[in-house]
């Protein structure tokens, strides 16, 4: 689509820095609007080297901007194709593009759309055709539960999942599927809601084999701990620069 003009976790990279907030943006940042849904924004950033590793992301209005706290502690080059939230006020409609159980058919637009035309998009636009070793999706809150839902349907195009504070409308299925990605969960002490979506998550891919951490944070929900952990997010699944 063209676009229109539990128990036992395991911890992150503790030595990984918190972002500086003042640090200036050395990247690019790129939107635009897609005919999807009456009109979507998808928001770029660009890393000012060639990236080599690519997330994409739900509520990307907000994810999107986090790629200058990547450059200011010297991750890889990583471009964030982050796809915004739906514009209304009404919340079942994001919980229905990002939760498969709520809305399948609303969902099954939405996958799509973030699975087919964006990547299409970014592979035309951009040049970016990165494997899926090197190819994550991330989220927040519902869009986590998206990320969850496009890693465990998708593993062959995103080989990382990071969920950051998980909803539990999409939970891991009874029988967990042959092929799994590698997840990086977190939620905060004071949402004990998220944080039990997060570490059920974390347990399931766990069981079933899945290389996965877990790193409960002091904080709640929407704290700045989200983007602290992006950046974690980031260094282990694709390293440091």
């Amino acid at each position: 689509m063209a676009p229109a003009d539990d128990p036992d976790r395991d911890r992150g990279d503790e030595s990984v820095p918190e972002p500086p907030r003042a640090d200036p943006v050395v990247g690019e940042f790129v939107t635009e609007t897609f005919d999807y849904d009456g009109g979507r924004k998808v928001t770029v950033y660009l890393p000012p080297g060639r990236p080599e590793a690519v997330v994409f992301a739900g509520d990307g209005q907000l994810i999107s901007g986090w790629g200058a706290c990547l450059e200011a502690v010297g991750t890889v080059p990583t471009m964030i194709v982050g796809a915004h939230r739906v514009t209304s006020e009404d919340e079942m409609l994001r919980l229905g593009e990002y939760s498969p159980p709520i809305d399948p058919a609303r969902f099954a637009a939405h996958e799509q759309f973030f699975v087919h035309s964006l990547g299409e998009w970014v592979r035309s636009r951009f040049g970016a055709a990165l494997p899926a070793e090197r190819t994550a999706v991330a989220g927040v809150s519902a869009s986590a539960e998206l990320s969850l839902a496009m890693g465990m349907r998708h593993p062959d195009r995103y080989h990382t999942v990071f969920a950051a504070s998980p909803g539990a409308g999409y939970r891991p299925p009874a029988v967990m599927p042959k092929m799994l990605p590698r997840a990086y969960l977190t939620a905060g002490t004071l949402e004990p809601f998220f944080l039990e979506n997060a570490n059920r998550w974390a347990e399931a891919l766990r069981v079933a084999g899945a290389d996965v951490v877990m790193n409960e944070r002091a904080g709640n929900h929407g704290d700045p701990f989200w983007q602290a952990e992006f950046v974690r997010m980031v260094r282990w699944a694709f390293g440091s620069g």
